[in-house]
């Protein structure tokens, strides 16, 4: 029995004398879609500035310095509270945004080897006691890093437990110690009159640690270390 052909379009084959049903490619396609590769949606290029307003939501505080004599080094660190990132200037704003969280990853991980615990402290504590404070018999309950941007340490003398802010973490140890003194004084004495201060006075760096507070440095370790190098970079 004849049936009436098909108008169905028909692909010329890359072989000589066969041709392909294109309705037959059509229902390959569906049979197979299963397999075939999910091809991702084409979204449009970020721009310099779209990128950068996300790193900033994102990432700590940081701030980049460009500096001409510097080459194909990069330093990063932390001053003030604020990771510095020093890069060369001839790096180009994509660069630039490239290299930051690398940058920042590095600071952050060697900041957690250098991290001290809260059983650290109270170590110190003991040690700080046993030197300087003999004749206390206060003894504090608990002892903790908090996050503080207004004060360096705190003591609730009513149940003996004492905070150290946590922007102190990876400050040398005798700012901490200087820190951690003067809290540790509070087991006894509440305020700041002339009985606090004479005995503030037995530890032999707090004119030192005063002015590293001062100037508050904490998390700077030394001199920056320099931990990454570029590769060649052409013009």
């Amino acid at each position: 029995m004849d049936f009436p052909s098909a108008n169905f379009p028909i692909t010329e084959s890359s072989e000589p004398g066969k041709s392909i049903n294109s309705v037959e490619n059509f229902v390959q396609g569906e049979i197979f879609a299963d397999i075939f590769p999910q091809m991702p949606a084409l979204t449009p290029k970020k721009s310099i500035k779209q990128e950068e307003r996300e790193l900033l939501s994102k990432l700590p505080a940081f701030r980049v310095i460009r500096s001409t004599r510097r080459k194909r080094t990069l330093h990063a660190f932390r001053a003030n509270g604020l990771i510095e990132i020093h890069i060369p200037d001839r790096l180009s704003r994509r660069q630039e945004i490239e290299v930051i969280p690398e940058m920042i990853d590095l600071v952050l991980k060697r900041e957690n080897k250098l991290r001290k615990s809260d059983s650290t402290l109270f170590e110190m504590s003991d040690q700080i006691l046993r030197e300087f404070l003999p004749d206390f018999s206060e003894r504090p309950i608990s002892i903790t890093w908090r996050s503080m941007r207004e004060r360096w340490g705190s003591c609730t003398t009513v149940d003996k437990t004492i905070r150290i802010s946590d922007r102190l973490n990876s400050a040398p140890e005798y700012v901490i110690r200087y820190v951690l003194f003067h809290e540790l004084i509070h087991l006894r004495i509440a305020g700041h009159g002339d009985d606090f201060r004479e005995l503030l006075a037995r530890y032999p760096e707090r004119q030192r640690a005063e002015a590293f507070l001062e100037g508050y440095e904490a998390g700077t370790v030394g001199a920056p270390d320099e931990i990454l190098v570029l590769p060649p970079i052409y013009e």
